[in-house]
């Protein structure tokens, strides 16, 4: 807007007197008010002009990789489904056992008592013996489908437990970031809520005075002092939000980040990337999504389990190399053999187990595939739901953006018009609180665009550490403030 322009609205506002109220009932500020009016003021630029680094949150991010719980019980969850694949490996190797006894014994038969038998000769045998014995065999599979195809199910299972684990470290930073925008919205809102209070307390104070100077009537008292209880309400709503919100960062990354003494600085600092393409595109990248990932490991590990199942249609081929040793007091049990066998096993018929067990195995396949699907769409559904909510966000900011203009310029012009006595310091008043609450509302929208953004890249499984500074980046832009007032 040129300068004349913006001047010849501002004498337009400042000569326009408030709708339903006389000039004649304007009532001049007390002394105390104006000073309390001042002071306001004045700490708002001071607040406006220090600018304090907000919480790192990749750092936080950080630190919750290291003290989630969940995280790390997924962690050692992995590390044990790693043990699938050494586990099916070891059935495909050589198979090496030892063993070995002790045995007493006492027996009564004709060679080792004739006589009572009958016979009049010797024992041949002794009757009572002690023996020692030990055996080491070696088995080693040749041919067996079902084994070797258990590696592929255990390199599957793998896979499925390393995405899980990406899961779990996406949605940790869906929650801390989550978490900390919602502690960054409440602790700025906070702020507001606090210097809105005490533009609307000066706003009672003179509604007051107005109505005990005989000028002014209970009705607006009473609305001034409505809309004052409401915003100590609304403060401590933020209040209750600020401390949830850190309560949780605390909880996911064993700090309490500190949030207070920030203050709102310039909006018109935010620079919204508002092409993103084409939706058609990110659609595309749907394949990306760990969800999608998962449901594909998960229909990949039923694929090879029926597959596992399906080899027990085959013989089995193993080779068997042993020794033994035996010492006996009885000679001829005495014995030291070496042995060496191929053997070859079929199965016949089991009971119809294998028929069922492969059929089974190809039902759950089956069914792993349909959740394929349904987790394609609920990426695509995601995908286009995060696409309209960015584009309305971002709409909505520049609709906000262009309204706190506005009330800007009406409170230029208020003021100007209570210096001139053609307005009164409720006017003022009423321009400044109604300038907080459209800076609440731009703050919460721009909290929910950087939500949908980092959703988006999630949906897409894309989302990384430089898209966690590039949100904290944006909150850093309206929080680092130069002179002014922080209302405007």
């Amino acid at each position: 807007m040129s300068r004349p322009a913006r001047l010849t609205l501002l004498l337009m506002l400042a000569s326009t007197p408030a709708l339903g109220q006389s000039t004649q009932d304007d009532v001049p500020a007390d002394e105390a008010a104006i000073e309390a009016l001042a002071e306001l003021e004045a700490q708002e630029q001071s607040d406006a002009s220090s600018s304090v680094d907000l919480p790192s949150l990749p750092g936080l991010f950080a630190r919750a990789l290291d003290n989630d719980a969940d995280l790390a019980r997924q962690r050692l969850e992995l590390e044990a489904v790693e043990q699938e694949e050494p586990l099916a490996r070891s059935q495909l190797l050589p198979q090496l056992t030892a063993s070995g006894g002790y045995l007493w014994q006492d027996s009564t038969n004709i060679q080792t008592e004739p006589d009572d038998f009958g016979l009049d000769q010797e024992a041949t045998r002794p009757g009572e013996i002690e023996e020692q014995y030990w055996r080491v065999q070696l088995e080693q599979p040749l041919f067996s489908l079902e084994r070797w195809r258990g590696m592929g199910r255990a390199d599957a299972q793998v896979s499925a437990a390393e995405l899980d684990l990406a899961l779990v470290e996406r949605d940790l930073a869906l929650k801390v970031s989550e978490a900390y925008v919602n502690a960054y919205l409440a602790s700025r809102t906070l702020g507001l809520l606090e210097a809105q209070q005490e533009s609307l307390e000066l706003q009672v104070r003179q509604a007051n005075r107005a109505y005990e100077l005989g000028v002014g009537d209970r009705i607006n008292l009473l609305e001034a002092q409505s809309r004052f209880d409401q915003s100590i309400a609304d403060t401590v709503e933020a209040e209750n939000d600020l401390d949830d919100a850190l309560s949780e960062l605390e909880r996911l990354t064993g700090v309490r980040p500190a949030f207070e003494g920030h203050r709102l600085g310039n909006l018109n600092a935010v620079d919204i990337e508002g092409d993103l393409g084409n939706g058609q595109d990110w659609l595309e990248r749907i394949v990306q999504n760990l969800d999608v990932q998962r449901a594909a490991a998960e229909r990949k590990i039923n694929d090879q389990d029926t597959s596992v199942r399906r080899g027990g249609y085959f013989p089995e081929i193993n080779l068997n190399l042993s020794y033994s040793d035996r010492v006996s007091d009885d000679e001829l049990r005495e014995s030291e053999d070496y042995r060496a066998n191929v053997e070859v096993s079929m199965p016949l018929f089991r009971g119809g187990y294998t028929v069922a067990s492969v059929r089974q195995g190809e039902l759950r396949t089956a069914a792993s595939q349909k959740a394929l699907d349904n987790q394609r769409n609920l990426a695509a559904q995601e995908v286009r739901q995060r696409l309209r909510s960015l584009d309305g966000n971002e709409r909505r900011l520049e609709a906000l953006g262009q309204a706190i203009e506005s009330s800007e310029l009406f409170l230029e012009a208020a003021e100007r018009g209570e210096q001139l006595g053609l307005r009164d310091l409720v006017d003022v008043l009423d321009a400044r609180a109604s300038l907080y609450d459209q800076r609440i509302q731009f703050v919460d929208t721009l909290g929910n665009f950087v939500l949908d953004r980092l959703a988006l890249e999630s949906a897409v499984g894309d989302l990384g550490r430089e898209d966690l500074e590039r949100s904290m980046d944006l909150l850093m832009r309206i929080t680092q403030s130069g002179d002014g007032d922080p209302a405007r």
